[in-house]
């Protein structure tokens, strides 16, 4: 079947879709989900074969890009097989993100399958603080990894930092020296409202991006890039260094009227707004059409009149959203 573009009521093309394959994970990340988590029964959790049936339907759509979320996506079991069913579908891009703890044994099976981009979540430098930040990750572990995605031949890293006043803002300029050292780009991110946490108050923690790009300014000059992720993030580049700066900013900046993204939750639910409830149950459909894929497609086709326009999150700390972040896609 040809491909045909998915466009909303606004006139915004989807071309982006960030598919979760699991809502579990080896962390604890205090911005995304509780300590104390309770994970899908496995019968509402989409089998592989389901989520490979989503994507190639979404590329039939015009789908130029995908990428692979969780919880964390390496602690899906044969996450491998899936990885290389959907590097053969000819998408523009094919990225994960990931915490990167598995990425010292699994960087180079994923290269080889197809995978073309990596996302590593790195929140500190300091084994404390990280600790205390994923309440069960090792730094070290996750060093490891990212030295492993380069070695085996991943030419597209990127760092994500989830920015919080108080807690590691300080390390922004350490962060930005890694990232220079390592030859990888990074993005630094305004914490978003979704599920209830009780470490620390979202509202005072708000670091927005305007702040961290004063604080790294104080060491080096930034200049705006037009280059573009097909993403939400605003990039810049440093005269001296070949990496970009990136920077992400649902409260300071929202980047709703370009919105290129839907997401697919592992319990089959498309998610037209990271910031709205609107959403469409598509493993209803799934499991009950599994011979043919023409009334999935129509129905994420009619999907896109409920993507909203906007989203409406607030910076004083009051959540929004109910959903944890591991259960959204991240």
């Amino acid at each position: 079947m040809p491909n045909s573009k998915l466009t909303d009521r606004f006139g915004r093309t989807v071309n982006y879709v960030r598919l979760s394959v699991t809502d579990r994970c080896d962390f604890r990340c205090v911005y995304c989900m509780a300590e104390e988590m309770t994970f899908l029964p496995r019968q509402q959790v989409l089998t592989l074969e389901e989520i490979a049936r989503v994507a190639k339907t979404f590329v039939s759509l015009g789908t130029e890009k995908i990428r692979l979320t969780g919880g964390e996506p390496l602690v899906r079991k044969d996450i491998i097989e899936l990885v290389r069913e959907i590097g053969t579908y000819g998408l523009r891009d094919f990225a994960m993100t990931t915490n990167g703890s598995q990425l010292p044994t699994m960087a180079e099976p994923l290269r080889k399958a197809g995978l073309k981009r990596l996302n590593i979540s790195l929140d500190s430098l300091d084994p404390e603080k990280f600790a205390s930040i994923t309440r069960t990750g090792k730094l070290s572990r996750v060093l490891e990894g990212i030295d492993a995605a380069k070695d085996a031949g991943f030419k597209g890293i990127k760092l994500n930092t989830v920015v919080m006043k108080g807690g590691n803002d300080h390390e922004v300029p350490d962060l930005i020296e890694f990232a220079r050292k390592k030859n990888v780009d990074i993005t630094f991110i305004e914490e978003m409202p979704l599920g209830e946490i009780s470490e620390h108050d979202r509202g005072q923690a708000l670091c927005t991006s305007d702040e961290v790009r004063d604080i790294v300014r104080q060491h080096h000059d930034l200049m705006p890039t037009p280059e573009d992720s097909g993403g939400p993030a605003r990039y810049y580049r440093m005269s001296d260094s070949p990496i970009k700066v990136g920077f992400i900013s649902p409260h300071s900046h929202n980047f709703c009227s370009t919105c290129n993204r839907v997401r697919v939750t592992v319990e089959g639910r498309l998610l037209l707004c990271l910031g709205n409830e609107h959403s469409v149950d598509l493993r209803r459909v799934l499991r009950g059409h599994p011979v043919t894929d023409d009334k999935l497609r129509q129905t994420i086709i009619d999907s896109m009149d409920l993507k909203p326009e906007r989203h409406h999150f607030s910076s004083n700390g009051d959540v929004q959203i109910l959903r944890f972040m591991n259960m959204t896609g991240g």
